[in-house]
């Protein structure tokens, strides 16, 4: 299966273009959506938040409480690191699920919709990376409107995320999101077109045959190994 990383900053209109995706019978695996998941009442992950960081991280109802969590970890980069410790490891094992749902059921391709895909940096493991663009400057006014907040709180905001100009470095694919929604529909379809063609009738032999798709996956990595090498130099 050839697995495309889809990621961008925020208010670049990366959940835009994966509901357009979506929308065109693109399979998605949604990191967010996994994210909730793996802690909700009764798995694994919301066990071990709760054995951490105690039940004060709860709401009534026994879910959890994101914007408590948030107040614990806040400023202390010893408990965030313990929350993601908890929380990568799953949310990765149900992506991986996810993705061999999808081969099971015969699927050419699917898109992991990862905010953090470079950060994870999951970009080694995918067989192409997408990255949703628009100029930092549109992206701040974006950031403004969408949360009604002041140019100062917005540019904070930004200034905490590795820069969408860093991310383009690592794309193969860039989905330039600065102009209409019109073009934005053009590129997404464009984009769809041309994952049918990298994908060709060979994904029907690694499905039949799971060893070519095992030499295939292998060869993907070990390219992904290459470029990450040439990309560290360059950067």
């Amino acid at each position: 299966m050839f697995v495309v990383g889809l990621t961008g900053g925020i208010a670049t209109g990366k959940s835009t273009v994966s509901a357009l995706l979506r929308d065109k019978g693109v399979p998605i695996v949604d990191a967010d959506i996994i994210a909730r998941k793996v802690v909700e009442p009764g798995t694994t992950g919301l066990k071990q938040i709760v054995k951490h960081f105690g039940e004060e991280v709860l709401s009534p109802d026994g879910s959890l409480d994101r914007k408590k969590l948030g107040s614990v970890i806040f400023n202390d980069e010893s408990k965030r690191k313990r929350l993601n410790a908890i929380l990568h490891p799953a949310i990765r094992r149900m992506m991986v699920w996810e993705v061999v749902k999808h081969w099971f059921c015969g699927r050419k391709y699917c898109v992991l919709d990862v905010p953090l895909l470079i950060e994870g940096p999951i970009w080694k493991w995918v067989a192409q990376v997408a990255v949703v663009y628009c100029p930092e400057e549109v992206q701040l006014e974006r950031l403004m409107q969408r949360d009604s907040s002041t140019r100062e709180d917005a540019s904070a905001r930004l200034s905490s995320q590795l820069p969408i100009s860093d991310k383009v470095k690592y794309a193969d694919v860039v989905i330039d999101n600065s102009s209409t929604r019109e073009n934005l529909e053009g590129q997404v379809t464009a984009f769809v077109q041309e994952l049918e063609k990298a994908v060709g009738w060979t994904w029907m032999l690694s499905w039949l045959v799971p060893p070519h798709g095992i030499l295939s996956a292998a060869w993907i990595l070990t390219r992904r190994a290459i470029s990450r090498k040439t990309k560290t130099k360059t950067n």
